[in-house]
Parts: C-alpha cells; sequence; structure tokens
C-alpha cells in the first residue's frame, strides 16, 4: 500500500470480497482491476454498499479488524469475510451480536480505544436501516401470533364475566413459557387435554353461576356464630351439655308471607361416652316451633322443618339449652352447635324474588311467545358474546348462539334461562372467547402496519396492564371509537386501580423469577455449615447417619426373621436415644437461622411490594437497581439485621445509610433463586445480571464441560473458597471467555449465602467480594457494583428492561424489526430521568403495541422466524 493511501479502496474491497482478491481466479481479478482503475465500481455500487464503505469500514477496522480482521477469527466472529454485498447484509445475527456487544461496552476490549459518538452513531445508523432495512418513519410491528389466554387470564376474565371464581391453576395443565414469560403467543397451545378441560370447565362455570329460573324464594342461612347469647358471650357454634344457654337472632323482614324456617343442629361429642343430658327449645317470636332432649352423640346431625307466618318488621329467633345432668358425672366431652337456620319465603309465588346472578345475565322475565322469546334470547346473548369476545359478534355467530338456546328451551316445562345457559357454554368454549381475536381499524391508513381497531387495543391494554378483559369504560371507549385520544388518561386511571398490582405480580414475578422463591430447595444445614467451616464434618456426620439408618433396617429385618424362626430378639438401637444422644447434633439440630415458608413469602412480597412502589410513584427505575428503602415484617427485617421492626405486616423502612440491601439484586427472592440447595452460584448469580439486568447473556455452555467441583481437587491442605475454584475452573481456555463476563459479577454477592443472609466468612476463611468487570470498571464489593450498573450501566439496563416489558406486553419474542422501537423508548427514559411513566407509556404508544402487519399486502416482508431474545440466549 502507498503512504498516501492511494490504494486504500481497492484494499477495502478485496476485504470483504475475498473471492475477488489477486490469490483467487486471474480472469476475475483482471476484470476487478479493470473496474476500479476506470472508477465504474464505485459508480455501480448501491447505495448501502457506498454506506458501508464510507463510514462503516473505516470504524471495523480501526477498532475491530485487529481481533476479527484480516485472516484473524476471534470467537470464530470474521467482519471482512463476505463474498458478496447480499452476504454481507443477510447475515443479521452476526450484525445484531456487533451492535449489541459495542453498545455493552463489551467490545472493544477494555484496553482498547472505545468509539467515538459520531462512530457509534454511524454504526448504529447502518446496522438498523441497511441490514435490518427499518423505515423509522413506519416501523414494522413485527409479526402477531393469535394469543392464548393463560391460566391467570382465564382466571381474572372468568371472574369479571361471571362473577365467580374459578381456579384454573389446579383444573388446567401448566401454561408452557418462551422467552421467561407466559404470555408468549408461540408457546401458549391447545392440546386435546386442554381442550377437554376447557369444554368441562366451560358448563362447570356456567352451571353454578348462571340461574336457570327469573324467579325463586327467597332464602337467608344464618350460621351458629350469628345467635348471640343473651347477657354472656355464648354464641351457637358451642353450647356445653352442662351449662344453661340462651341465644338469640332479629331477621328483619320487608313483605308478610309465610316463612319456612329449617334447623339443623349437631352434638359433637369427645371420643369417649360422656353421660350429659340436655334439653332444647326453638321459638319465633314469643311461639315455640320446637323442644327436645339430646344426649352424647359422635358429630351426629339433626334437621327441623317449621312454618311460620311473619308480618313485615322484626321477628326475633330464639334458642334455649337446659342443662339436664350435674357437672360432678362429666366424664368426657359433649356440646351442642347450631349448624345453620335457614329461612325460605315469603313461600307466596308473587312475592319470590330474583336468584342470585340474574340481573348479571339477564334483564326481565320469560317471554310468553315464541317470537318475543327468540328475540329476548338474541338480545342476551349479543349482549353476553360481545362482552366475552371482547368486541361486538357477529350476525352469523349471533344467529347459531340463538339457534342453541332455542333447541334447549324450545320443550316443554324448559325455561328460556335455561336454554341461554346451554348457549353461554358454547361461548366460553368457543376461540373467541379462549383466544385474543385481533383485527385492523377500518378507518386506519390500509397500508402495510395499520392500526389495530380500538377492541384490540382495549383488550391489549387491559391484558398487559391487569391481565383480564377489558372493563366497561374502555369498552365504551372503544366503541365510540374514542379509546386512542383517551389513551393516556385511561393508563393513569388503570395504573391506579388495584388491578394493576397483577402487572407487578406477572411481569416482575417471571423476570426477576420471584414466583419461585417459594419453591426453590434450599439445605438451610448444609449452607450455615459451609459458612462456619464445618462443611467436611457435616459431611461425615450425614453420612454416619446414613450408614446408621441402613444398619437400624438391616436389624430390623433380621429381628423378624429371627421371631419368626421363634429365637430371641436382640434389642435394635433406640432412635429417640440416638437423636437425644448428641451422636448427630448436626443432622438433627435447628439451624441457627431457617427458611421457612413464611420467610419466603416475606421474600416473594418484598420484591413485589418493592416494584409496585417503583410503579405507582413513577420513580426512577434504575432504583431497581439501588435505594435506601424495602419492604420488611418482622421476621424479614431481622433476617436482613434491620432493628424496630414488629409484625406480620408488611411495610416500608428506610434502609440503615450502611446496609448493603437496597434495590432488587440484594433482596432475598433474588439471592435465593440464584443458589444451588447447598452453596451460592457466583455463575448463577452472573448469569442472572447479565440476562436481567444487562441484556448480554452468555451463550449456552459447551458441552462435555467439568464440573465446577471437581476444581477443587487440586486442594490438598484446605477447604477452598469458591472464589478460588472458579479462578481454577477459569483458567481453562474453554470456560475463560463466558466466565471472564459472569464471574466477577457473581462473586460481587459473595457476602450473601445461598439463604440470602449476609455473612463475612465462606468455610471460615474471608471473603473478597472485588472484581474487574469484562467492560472495564473495578470493584469492591457489591455495593460498589451496584453504583456501576446504575451510573455506567444504565443505558444497557434501561435497554433491557424496555426488551423484557416489551416481550411480556407484545406476547411474542423480539425481532430486528423492534430496535429502533426500543432504541425509542431508551431515549425517551434518557430524557425523563428513567421515570416508569416513560418505560410504559413508551411501550403502550409504540408502533408494535398499536399496530400490525397486515397479512393482505402484497409487499409484506416475512416474518422473522426467530426473535432477538434468541440472541439473547433466553429461548422458549
Amino acid at each position: 500500500m502507498m503512504n498516501d493511501g492511494s490504494f486504500q479502496e481497492p484494499r477495502r474491497l478485496y476485504r470483504w470480497l475475498p473471492g475477488l482478491h489477486p490469490t483467487g481466479r486471474p480472469w476475475v481479478f483482471a476484470l476487478v482491476s479493470l473496474l476500479l482503475l476506470t472508477g465504474s465500481a464505485r459508480a455501480e455500487e448501491s447505495p448501502t454498499l457506498a454506506s458501508f464503505r464510507d463510514q462503516v469500514q473505516p470504524v471495523l477496522e480501526d477498532h475491530c479488524y485487529r481481533c476479527h480482521g484480516e485472516g484473524l477469527k476471534k470467537g470464530n466472529v470474521s467482519l471482512d469475510a463476505f463474498a458478496s454485498e447480499n452476504d454481507l447484509l443477510k447475515n443479521r445475527e452476526l450484525w445484531w451480536a456487533v451492535l449489541k456487544n459495542v453498545r455493552s461496552g463489551i467490545m472493544p476490549p477494555a484496553d482498547r480505544p472505545r468509539l467515538s459518538q459520531e462512530e457509534m452513531r454511524a454504526l448504529e445508523d447502518w446496522i438498523k436501516r441497511s441490514v435490518f432495512r427499518i423505515d423509522p418513519k413506519n416501523p414494522d410491528p413485527g409479526r402477531v401470533t393469535i394469543r392464548r389466554l393463560n391460566r391467570t387470564e382465564y382466571r381474572n376474565t372468568i371472574r369479571d364475566l361471571m362473577g365467580t371464581e374459578f381456579n384454573a391453576e389446579e383444573e388446567f395443565p401448566p401454561d408452557d413459557t418462551g422467552y421467561g414469560f407466559d404470555t408468549i403467543a408461540d408457546v401458549l397451545t391447545v392440546s386435546p387435554l386442554l381442550l377437554e378441560k376447557y369444554m368441562q370447565a366451560a358448563e362447570t362455570i356456567v352451571r353454578s353461576t348462571v340461574p336457570t329460573v327469573s324467579k325463586v324464594v327467597p332464602v337467608r342461612t344464618l350460621a351458629g356464630e350469628d345467635f348471640e347469647g343473651v347477657g354472656s358471650k355464648d354464641d351457637g357454634e358451642k353450647m356445653s351439655f352442662y351449662k344453661d344457654a340462651q341465644l338469640s337472632y332479629t331477621v328483619n323482614t320487608s313483605q308478610p308471607g309465610r316463612r319456612r324456617i329449617i334447623l339443623e343442629l349437631q352434638v359433637r361429642g369427645g371420643f369417649e361416652f360422656d353421660p350429659g343430658e340436655c334439653r332444647v327449645s326453638f321459638r319465633s317470636d314469643r311461639k315455640e316451633l320446637f323442644h327436645g332432649s339430646f344426649g352424647w352423640h359422635d358429630g351426629k346431625r339433626f334437621q327441623y322443618e317449621f312454618e311460620d307466618n311473619w308480618k313485615a318488621g322484626q321477628h326475633k329467633l330464639g334458642f334455649e339449652l337446659k342443662a339436664l345432668t350435674p357437672p360432678e358425672k362429666k366424664t368426657s366431652s359433649v356440646d351442642m352447635r347450631i349448624a345453620s337456620v335457614r329461612i325460605e319465603g315469603p313461600l307466596e309465588k308473587e312475592k319470590w324474588g330474583r336468584p342470585k346472578n340474574f340481573d348479571r345475565f339477564f334483564f326481565k322475565d320469560d317471554p310468553e311467545t315464541p317470537e318475543a322469546r327468540r328475540e329476548y334470547a338474541r338480545e342476551v346473548l349479543r349482549r353476553f358474546a360481545t362482552k366475552a369476545y371482547r368486541r361486538p359478534v357477529d350476525a352469523r355467530s349471533l344467529d347459531r348462539l340463538t339457534a342453541i338456546a332455542e333447541q334447549a328451551y324450545s320443550p316443554e316445562g324448559k325455561t328460556v334461562e335455561e336454554g341461554l345457559a346451554q348457549a353461554m357454554i358454547a361461548v366460553l368454549a368457543s376461540p373467541r372467547f379462549l383466544f385474543r381475536v385481533e383485527d385492523v381499524d377500518p378507518k386506519s391508513n390500509a397500508g402495510t402496519f395499520p392500526d389495530l381497531d380500538e377492541y384490540a387495543l382495549a383488550s391489549r391494554l387491559s391484558y398487559f396492564l391487569w391481565s383480564t378483559m377489558p372493563d366497561d369504560e374502555l369498552f365504551g371507549l372503544a366503541a365510540r371509537g374514542e379509546l386512542r385520544k383517551n389513551l393516556a388518561a385511561q393508563v393513569k386511571r388503570m395504573l391506579s386501580d388495584s388491578r394493576a398490582e397483577r402487572m407487578v405480580r406477572n411481569f416482575a414475578g417471571q423476570w426477576l423469577q420471584a414466583r419461585d422463591v417459594e419453591a426453590v430447595a434450599i439445605d438451610a444445614r448444609s449452607v450455615l455449615a459451609r459458612d462456619d467451616g464445618e462443611e467436611k464434618e457435616f459431611k461425615i456426620e450425614k453420612e454416619a447417619f446414613r450408614v446408621f439408618l441402613a444398619e437400624r433396617e438391616a436389624q430390623a429385618k433380621a429381628a423378624a426373621e429371627a421371631r419368626a424362626r421363634g429365637e430371641a430378639v436382640p434389642e435394635a438401637q433406640n432412635f429417640n436415644q440416638v437423636r437425644r444422644s448428641g451422636r448427630f447434633r448436626r443432622v438433627f439440630g435447628q439451624p441457627r437461622v431457617d427458611i421457612d415458608d413464611a420467610l419466603r413469602q416475606a421474600m416473594r412480597r418484598e420484591t413485589e411490594m418493592f416494584v409496585t412502589a417503583v410503579v405507582r410513584e413513577d420513580r426512577s427505575v434504575l432504583d431497581l437497581l439501588d435505594s435506601d428503602f424495602t419492604y420488611v415484617n418482622e421476621k424479614l427485617a431481622k433476617f436482613y439485621g434491620i432493628p424496630n421492626v414488629t409484625g406480620e405486616n408488611m411495610r416500608r423502612v428506610t434502609l440503615p445509610k450502611d446496609s448493603p440491601r437496597g434495590g432488587i439484586l440484594t433482596q432475598g427472592t433474588v439471592l435465593v433463586v440464584t443458589s444451588n440447595p447447598t452453596r451460592t452460584s457466583p455463575v448463577k448469580r452472573g448469569l442472572f445480571i447479565l440476562d436481567n439486568i444487562l441484556g448480554t447473556p452468555a451463550p449456552p455452555a459447551p458441552p462435555n464441560i467439568p464440573a465446577l467441583e471437581d476444581a477443587e481437587m487440586g486442594f490438598k491442605d484446605r477447604e477452598p473458597t469458591l472464589r478460588e475454584v472458579l479462578e481454577i475452573h477459569r483458567s481453562k481456555p474453554l470456560c475463560n471467555s463466558c466466565h471472564a463476563r459472569m464471574d466477577p459479577l457473581g462473586l460481587a454477592f459473595e457476602n450473601f449465602n445461598a439463604m440470602g443472609l449476609w455473612r463475612e466468612k465462606e468455610r471460615g476463611q474471608p471473603l473478597d467480594t472485588g472484581g474487574k468487570l469484562l467492560s472495564g470498571e473495578t470493584f469492591e464489593g457489591v455495593r460498589a457494583l451496584k453504583q456501576i450498573l446504575k451510573e455506567q450501566h444504565r443505558t444497557d439496563f434501561y435497554r433491557c428492561l424496555t426488551e423484557k416489558l416489551l416481550t411480556y406486553a407484545l406476547g411474542r419474542g423480539l425481532e430486528y424489526d423492534d430496535v429502533e422501537t426500543v432504541d425509542r423508548i431508551v431515549a425517551r427514559l434518557e430524557q425523563n430521568g428513567g421515570r416508569f411513566s416513560a418505560l410504559l407509556t413508551g411501550v403502550i404508544e409504540s408502533a408494535p403495541f398499536q399496530k400490525r402487519r397486515n397479512v393482505s399486502a402484497p409487499d409484506q416482508a416475512p416474518a422473522q422466524k426467530v426473535g432477538l431474545n434468541e440472541r439473547t440466549g433466553a429461548k422458549p
């Protein structure tokens, strides 16, 4: 090359067209040389190639080719070995990795000069515009797969639509997850088993909630505890046979008429017979309805039925128990209980009332003529199906539903409500209910990316923020075509509603794995033994106990055989005596700190309440990384070492200035779910941060990687710390590249053991929690690391959180087309100090949330089959 660079252009061309290098075919080289000399190559270059030459290739030469060019392929990556322009552009996965690594500071390496802002902008723009082919003025909203309601959404939707609780978690098989969430359409499939479950559920729900008549006898049921003692604290739940008692309850009635009163009593005797007897009387006002004597029974129930005429007003029901046996004859126990008092009436048919839930589904009595019945059925089903389908039901579907109802109520003696209930079963089993059907706005520009219609937008909004169907206000705005113009106000209203906590539970519960904290296996004894330097002794004792149990089992077997032969049986070791002897104190002893169910629940609630505070108070999302407050109850506060907190209720506390807590990363939830059962896992904790905080997870481990414990064999004189073991493991070339990214992050949290408890030592040795990130920053301990993440890696966290929330909201993995959307939301976060409202409104106002691809458009680009999340290691 000439010093003045006169041959620089041909040399650059050879770099990305190796097939045209002088070492290739002579005629090709001659042709290309001729073109270069005449200037024709420059004239025929596409704008994409020209921008690559002028803007991108100089950046790659200055910062990348030292490791990834000119014959070098570090990490099996070469940036100058493209055979054609098409080859240059089609390798989107490579350029996505380039964009991700450069943005995160992983590349260039920490000891090399960084890209300037201008160089970074040129590289980003070229990758987004030329490789990903993103049009910033009309971004592609991405592919759409029709989404099935997951179990949580189904349960909430049934509650709002039908007014009843249905335990979908018990009745349906678990939902599959993709990209870390159970809202992903591609994995929410319908198996034959689930289809059958949906059919059964529809029938069960309708049968239990939808009335089949328009009028019923009014019924009121009283429990024993409703009857209060006259001049005493007694109630009807428990009255001794050996003590007199008088109880009463006053009933208010608005209508006169005949009443049927059904009294049910229960005699509850102890296990042993008791001679106690009593006499009982029951009155309505001053009229005695019943009297009788009772003796001991083991839980036997007695039912009596009476009728009485009541006027409108107050009526006093009285109950009296008279003891017949002196207390000194009591040998066990025997009590009387008022199981229930059921009041039916007025019994006159003209005074009957509406059954429960009638007004939820119906609006008048059964019409008399067939035509009127049909019109009434059609209107009831139109209202119900429109609400269930989250959009107006079409005429054809409504005709079918009406026909189902008509066939069911037509036989003699059947009510119109019975027929409508049958049609409602069909509605709840319909794909239009089970799936979130979306359509485009007919008024929208009929181009490639039209707006969703307002019913689809209402559903996206409600299932995103509330995990349930749209309420009446959302549905009304959608029906009037006014939801988009009132979107900001509706988001504010929905966030102030208690149902918005579902987004926190469902999104944060999966993003931060808070859902798993109550099920993760943690052996407190093993964890604390490791902290105290007694792990070896504990393992020896556990093995000795295993041997003891095996010997006991053998002795028991030998004793049984000796008895069968009629021989004397030697006395076996007494289990309780061995336990009390202290021989296995580490195995049987109560650990000084245990992670029981109550503590796990408090950890989960801490995370949920903390994230809710960031959302509700519109705080900076950076507070998620480090903060001066958290939520604890007495049990969790004691575990964290926070004084002056009492009681079971969770409350907000300000953390001491020297507290290592603060932010999600040092909450018990995250620390527990990223640990192994018997020890911490710096690898898991490092991976968690890379995946969920920085958005740059390490690739999957290669096969046949030796177990981490194998590295301990090099220590003959002592038990090494995890840091020492990881250093040996990381020294292997096959392991170094990934562990260099994970280990410094995970080791920073080694002051927290596998239960999330603070410690100063591991295996009796002081802990070293300092480190250096792959991006070059050094730190000493978890407090310093959190500040680095919050300050130097602020944008990485913004981008990662945006990608996670978009994935959850859209129900799909992100694609190359979504890079522009993510960048715009990140820019909005930067401009607004990281406030959560900027993130949320950015997601809701984005093209992927508001629009969809028009599948009928002839110029429709093919959907990406693999999302960006898979580039970051999170696969379905």
